[in-house]
């Protein structure tokens, strides 16, 4: 499978905004959108009006660099989304916050969406006490996610866990007291999503 493997930080500068993919460093001056305005290339510093096409274009790619994803599975979970009732672009967003190793990150399990991955590939997290290594999983309202004891040693565990505590969750997931397990209370609404995007600019890139 296809995967890349050129700094991350690139993908901030290109887009002009923090997409949080390196997780804790994204929150210090350390960030390198923080130090470096100027988008990546020869010809960063050169700005020209988008078309409508361009502008579709990026928004998409934006959304699939915060959601990790490669093209052949986002156009899969935009299929998915345009089968259920409501609007596509929301429910494009609302399935991409559902998934698992999402929600394993929003819960503060691993500092960042790439850690988290990497954690259910290893088989470190349960879904109502079944081990799930499918990172594109989707979780139900009502089904509760843990760790693994062994899963409590690691080191940047402890440390994503000590720094979600002090931001907090998102109210539609519900963490208990002694942290090592949450829930999925309700489906998030638009406003709770953490990925801000202008979503009808996907539909109509998908649309064509």
């Amino acid at each position: 499978m296809a995967r890349y493997i050129d700094s991350v930080c690139r993908m901030c500068r290109r887009e002009g905004l923090k997409l949080f993919l390196k997780g804790e460093r994204c929150f210090t001056p350390k960030c390198s959108l923080e130090r470096r305005q100027k988008r990546p290339g020869q010809h960063g510093e050169m700005r020209k009006k988008l078309s409508e096409f361009s502008r579709q274009l990026r928004e998409k790619q934006k959304v699939k660099s915060i959601a990790g994803m490669q093209e052949k599975q986002f156009r899969r979970f935009f299929g998915k989304a345009s089968r259920r009732q409501g609007l596509t672009g929301e429910n494009l967003l609302i399935l991409l916050e559902l998934r698992l190793d999402n929600v394993v990150r929003q819960l503060g399990f691993s500092p960042s969406l790439k850690a988290a991955r990497q954690m259910v590939n290893h088989g470190h997290i349960l879904v109502n006490q079944k081990k799930v290594d499918i990172p594109s999983f989707l979780v139900k309202v009502g089904q509760e996610i843990s760790l693994k004891p062994k899963a409590l040693n690691l080191q940047h565990v402890k440390e994503s866990m000590e720094k979600k505590r002090e931001r907090g969750i998102p109210p539609w997931l519900d963490l208990k007291a002694e942290g090592l397990s949450g829930k999925v209370l309700r489906m998030p609404t638009r406003d709770e999503l953490s990925i801000d995007a202008q979503d009808q600019l996907i539909v109509e890139f998908y649309s064509r």
